[in-house]
C-alpha cells in the first residue's frame, strides 16, 4: 500500500520551491492524479509536496522507497510501477545511491509510455528548495524557448572557459534538441528545479574542464571541484585522457566511465538556462542548470534526441564561466547570455 501519511513536519520554508514545482512546473489540477516517489533521507521535501497536492485537491499516492525495497534498488518495486501507470503526474523526489540507474530508467520508462508530466528531483535538498525551484520558470521558458531555436539551425557550438576548456560539439539534424525549463510537458519528463536545452552531438573533440561537479552518485561524494578539477579529453565522442589531482575522483570517474561499450562516449551537449543558479553548490541536479554548458557521458536519451545506441549509464560534468559561439557568432561570455 502507498504510504499515506506526512513524512515530517512541514517547513514553511520549503513551500514556495514546493508551491512552484505543483502549480507552475507540473500544472497538477484536481481531477488529475498524482505519484510522489521519495525516500527517508527527502521526506521533509516530499512532506511540503504532499501539502500542495492536498490544497489543489488531486487523488496521490506517495511512496518511500525504503518501505518496499531494499536500498540500493536492483529494480523499482512493481507497487510503485503499477501505482504510477495510474497517474497523470509524478513526481520523484530522492537520493541517488551506486548502482540505481536500472531502478530509475524502469520508472521514466513507465512515465514515457504513459505520457506523465513527471518531475524528476534527484538528490533535490533543501538549499535547492530555496534556490533554483524558486525561479521564475516562465521566464527560464522563454529564455530557453529562443535559445533552442537558434541551437536547431547551428551545425557547431565551440566554448571556451579561462581554466582551459575548448571544446567543440558537431551537430545533426537528425539528432533533436530539446528544451527542459522547468515548465513540464508530457511528451518530456524533466528535471526539477529545470533550466537547460540539450541533445546528443553527432561528434565532440577537445578538452572539457570539470570545475563545478560531476553526476549521480559521484558528486555526493566529491562535492564542488573549483580546487581539484578534472580534465578531460575526448576525441571523436570518446573519452582520451582523464587528468586530476584528486586520485580518487579520477579512478572512480574512470571506472564509472567504462561499465560499458558507450559509458565513455558523449551522449548529451547542454546549455543550462536557469538564471536563479548563480553559484555551483556542489550538487549537479541544480549545478546543471547553471547558464554554461555541461556535457554528459552514457546513456544518449535515445528516446528523446533520436540517437540511434544505449547506454546503462550517464554521468553529467559541469564547468564554470562559458563563452559560448554558435556557427562563431558568440552568445555567452563569461556565463552571461547575450541574447
Amino acid at each position: 500500500m502507498p504510504d499515506r501519511i506526512y513524512l515530517h513536519p512541514i517547513d514553511p520554508e520549503l513551500i514556495p520551491g514546493a508551491r512552484n514545482a505543483i502549480d507552475v512546473c507540473l500544472r497538477l489540477k484536481p481531477k488529475e492524479r498524482l505519484t510522489i516517489i521519495t525516500d527517508v533521507a527527502t521526506r521533509e521535501i516530499a512532506a511540503a509536496l504532499q501539502k500542495e497536492v492536498e490544497r489543489v485537491g488531486s487523488d496521490y499516492s506517495l511512496f518511500v522507497l525504503e518501505h518496499h525495497a531494499r536500498r540500493p534498488l536492483a529494480y523499482m518495486p512493481e507497487i510503485i510501477l503499477d501505482d504510477l501507470a495510474l497517474s497523470q503526474v509524478s513526481i520523484f523526489a530522492a537520493r541517488t545511491q551506486p548502482g540505481e540507474l536500472t531502478a530509475r530508467t524502469q520508472m521514466t520508462s513507465v512515465v514515457n509510455n504513459h505520457k506523465i508530466r513527471h518531475g524528476h528531483m534527484v538528490n533535490i535538498n533543501r538549499e535547492i528548495m530555496l534556490e533554483g525551484m524558486r525561479a521564475d520558470f516562465l521566464r527560464v521558458d522563454e529564455l530557453s524557448q529562443r535559445l533552442v531555436e537558434r541551437a536547431r539551425q547551428v551545425k557547431r557550438i565551440t566554448c571556451k572557459t579561462p581554466h582551459g576548456t575548448e571544446f567543440e560539439a558537431e551537430l545533426s539534424p537528425k539528432l533533436r534538441w530539446l528544451k527542459t525549463s522547468g515548465i513540464i510537458r508530457k511528451d518530456k519528463w524533466g528535471n526539477l528545479p529545470g533550466g537547460e536545452i540539450f541533445t546528443s552531438p553527432q561528434n565532440t573533440n577537445g578538452i572539457f574542464v570539470v570545475d563545478g561537479v560531476v553526476g549521480d552518485y559521484l558528486c555526493e561524494r566529491f562535492g564542488d571541484l573549483k580546487d581539484n578539477p578534472l580534465t578531460i579529453e575526448v576525441e571523436n565522442n570518446r573519452i582520451v585522457d582523464l587528468r586530476s589531482k584528486n586520485k580518487d575522483l579520477r579512478d572512480e570517474f574512470r571506472a564509472y566511465t567504462s561499465t560499458d561499450e558507450n559509458s565513455n562516449r558523449v551522449g548529451e551537449f547542454a546549455i543550462g538556462t536557469n538564471t536563479a543558479c548563480t553559484h555551483i553548490i556542489g550538487h549537479i541536479l541544480q549545478d546543471e542548470k547553471i547558464p554554461g554548458v555541461h556535457i554528459a557521458f552514457g546513456h544518449p536519451y535515445a528516446e528523446h534526441t533520436g540517437a540511434n545506441w544505449f547506454s546503462k549509464t550517464h554521468i553529467d560534468c559541469v564547468g564554470r564561466d562559458f563563452d559560448i559561439w554558435f556557427n562563431g557568432e558568440q552568445v555567452m561570455r563569461g556565463g552571461k547570455f547575450m541574447i
